[in-house]
């Protein structure tokens, strides 16, 4: 499995639509922040602002725009620039919106009309990698059809025709078909302004991307700085400095991170034996692999998998 994917499925990345818009000028809604989610909003007709927390200046967003906030910060959307913003439990409620067909908001036809796809992509609580940590505060692709593939273009239109619609498994098409979306945008990203972004660099970076590579391929590998310098094509010396100037992570750091992971994935959802995850991971001792999972994740290996049962259980 390639990188991105090997990543963003162990994240347990999945997505969620909230709406489809139709927003007739004035208008101004405040999304307000939630953990472990990235925000997208898509421009299917029409345009409107979008304001970010932290950022100084709003941004345009025209049709075809799409928009991604990966940390999940609060933004306000509206049309114009400068309006009062209600948050999104107010134009809800005052719209007697009921989840079915889109989100109507000013009369139609009396102002500019925004019509948005919007919703969510929710990553396990505790997941956790660079390449989604070191994402800026928002990702803004213009006319994002076209800077993606072709059939991407076509994905879109589908998305916003979709999206909230009565027939037979819309709901279904466009919540499936918007996880693809945001693949495509962080691998659009990373191949262009992400390129050079420490945290991110060492994945479109050809030497650290193939010593990444053998990492995910071969975790459980008996790797080491000269090993995987190997792997890149560099001495030792230049891919260590290089490997922690564009990853942020020391070569092993990296790899113990992505162990542990890989390990926590496997208590919750495997009934492997605490020996045999430990051998999975690297580690052919249960007793250091214990110690070195709860440096990282804060409890020993047994009392996380209960945990996990239990709130299973519970859930």
């Amino acid at each position: 499995m390639d990188l991105l994917s090997d990543i963003l499925g162990l994240m347990k990345l999945s997505g969620t639509l909230y709406f489809r818009t139709s927003f007739s000028a004035p208008w101004g809604v405040e999304v307000p922040s939630f953990e472990n989610v990235a925000r997208f909003h898509y421009v299917h007709r029409g345009r409107c602002f979008a304001h970010v927390a932290g950022e100084d200046d709003a941004l345009l967003l025209e049709q075809g725009d799409l928009i991604i906030i990966p940390h999940g910060l609060t933004h306000i959307l509206s049309d114009p620039e400068e309006v009062e913003a209600k948050t999104v439990d107010q134009v809800v409620e005052e719209s007697g919106f009921t989840g079915q067909g889109a989100l109507v908001v000013g009369e139609t036809g009396a102002g500019h009309e925004s019509q948005l796809i919007c919703g969510h992509f929710a990553f396990e609580p505790e997941a956790s990698h660079v390449l989604v940590d070191a994402l800026p505060s928002y990702i803004h692709i213009k006319d994002y059809g076209k800077v993606s593939p072709g059939w991407l273009d076509g994905t879109l239109k589908v998305i916003g025709a979709e999206a909230g619609g009565d027939q037979l498994g819309s709901d279904l098409i466009a919540l499936k078909l918007s996880e693809i979306i945001f693949t495509q945008a962080i691998r659009h990203y990373l191949d262009g302004d992400g390129k050079d972004r420490r945290g991110l660099a060492g994945f479109a970076d050809p030497h650290i991307r193939q010593a990444l590579q053998a990492i995910h391929r071969d975790p459980a590998e008996s790797w080491t700085v000269e090993s995987l310098a190997r792997e890149a094509g560099l001495s030792r010396t230049a891919f260590s400095n290089r490997f922690n100037e564009l990853t942020t992570y020391t070569p092993l750091n990296y790899l113990t991170s992505w162990r542990m992971q890989l390990a926590r994935n496997l208590l919750a959802e495997s009934d492997l034996p605490i020996i045999d995850v430990a051998a999975h991971s690297g580690y052919q001792s249960e007793a250091s692999f214990g110690r070195v999972f709860k440096r990282h994740i804060g409890q020993p290996p047994a009392g996380y998998r209960r945990q996990r049962l239990q709130a299973g259980t519970v859930s």
